[in-house]
């Protein structure tokens, strides 16, 4: 499991904690690095998540802001997981930094649920479909560019995962997803085929969103992903808090407070209110790949 998932969600729980404890206690950032003798760089790093923590800088840490004994070893035992490595890290740069933490929690998530309005999501491409998108940018060397195709069909995995449980995924495709011809016909049918396989997983639901649906919320708020995460073990931390995560080409905004959380569990609401069932989904698909098919 530790390796399946890695440090992520340890990490950012151990940091909300130390900041959580720290503000209570009325301590400053500055204040603390200086009682310390850290640098206000390194305690910022340790609170959002950003690194593994040493077991010593947690208990120096829970002293200065008066934690109890027993939060305090819980804590411990958190910053002993931050040193975990997920499967990702077998893959070196073709999981940027600003992706690695997405993928951290992709693993950890209990539920996902995604609207996508230009591509099939990574998590559901072919082989040859990501292949087929991979050549657009041309910046890549073949060897970089198959790196970059495993990564996303080693993500696939987890949908299949059995312990930790696989997540429920719900994607809802914009109908222009489907039409938009990536690799060729032969390529994009057997995507469409794809999708519809994975569809008959239990834990997955792929819906289509129909351009006669006309103005809806998506249009606004453009492709995202909301991940929510299963509770805590034993109780020691807070369950991680939902995040909303939005990529562009050269990075991401991960979203997760309330307001936001809010504004985009409304915007859900209302894709989940125009999307076709699941059923009425697959007649499309099935439909626009025929199409394709004797195109």
């Amino acid at each position: 499991m530790a390796e399946d998932i890695g440090s992520t969600v340890p990490r950012r729980q151990l940091g909300r904690l130390l900041r959580q404890f720290r503000n209570e206690a009325g301590v400053t950032l500055d204040a603390a690095a200086e009682a310390l003798e850290y640098s206000r760089q390194k305690i910022w790093r340790i609170e959002c998540g950003l690194g593994p923590v040493r077991v010593l800088d947690v208990k120096a840490m829970c002293e200065l802001y008066g934690v109890s004994a027993e939060m305090t070893e819980a804590m411990r035992g958190l910053a002993a997981e931050t040193k975990s490595k997920g499967w990702w890290h077998a893959y070196g740069d073709a999981v940027p930094s600003w992706f690695e933490l997405y993928v951290g929690l992709e693993s950890a998530a209990s539920r996902l649920r995604g609207y996508d309005e230009s591509l099939i999501p990574g998590i559901l491409q072919t082989k040859e479909y990501a292949q087929g998108l991979y050549r657009l940018g041309g910046t890549l060397s073949d060897e970089e560019r198959e790196r970059a195709v495993q990564v996303r069909l080693q993500r696939q995995a987890l949908l299949m995962r059995r312990l930790p449980a696989a997540p429920r995924l719900e994607s809802v495709l914009c109908e222009s997803v489907l039409r938009r011809v990536v690799g060729g016909p032969r390529v994009m049918t057997a995507q469409l085929d794809h999708l519809l396989k994975l569809s008959e997983l239990p834990n997955v639901a792929v819906r289509v969103l129909p351009l006669q649906a006309g103005p809806q919320p998506g249009a606004v708020a453009g492709t995202f992903m909301i991940l929510d995460f299963p509770p805590a073990k034993g109780g020691r931390a807070a369950p991680e808090p939902s995040i909303v995560y939005s990529e562009s080409l050269t990075g991401a905004l991960y979203l997760d407070k309330p307001e936001e959380l809010v504004a985009y569990e409304r915007v859900w609401r209302g894709l989940d209110g125009l999307a076709l069932d699941e059923e009425e989904s697959k007649d499309m698909i099935k439909r626009l790949a025929g199409e394709i098919r004797h195109d």
